[in-house]
């Protein structure tokens, strides 16, 4: 917001040099915060694109529910997620890899009926 039209302010800010600096900082600060937060936002967006969507229309299981499934089977946040024909279960399956502090997690939802194939954690060399 910027208040230096108010005619009040611009008497103020001419006598107080120190408070226009100020109030240019509080701008570079916000600017500074604004573009980390959009920054981190259109990040996010990015790093959970589904791989493998193709077979979206196979899927019995909608992929919100299977990531619910997931973050219930290990708590975290999801980095990455796949729909990816596999064996074991029904052949389809989601793959989630889930971080919670330093740790990684492969949570793996059967993509047909809901059911967990696999949680456990995530190698140096994933598939």
């Amino acid at each position: 917001m910027d208040y230096s039209s108010h005619p009040g302010r611009q008497e103020s800010v001419a006598r107080n040099p120190a408070s226009a600096m100020l109030m240019s900082r509080q701008k570079v600060i916000f600017s500074s915060l604004l573009a980390g937060l959009l920054f981190t936002i259109t990040t996010m967006g990015v790093a959970l694109a589904l791989t493998g969507g193709k077979y979206l229309p196979e899927a019995r299981v909608p992929l919100g529910q299977a990531r619910k499934l997931a973050l219930k089977t290990y708590h975290g946040k999801i980095v990455s997620e796949e729909l990816e024909k596999e064996s074991g279960g029904s052949g389809l399956r989601y793959s989630f890899v889930i971080r919670r502090r330093d740790k990684k997690h492969e949570v793996g939802i059967d993509a047909k009926t809901g059911e967990v194939l696999e949680n456990s954690v995530e190698g140096e060399h994933p598939d």
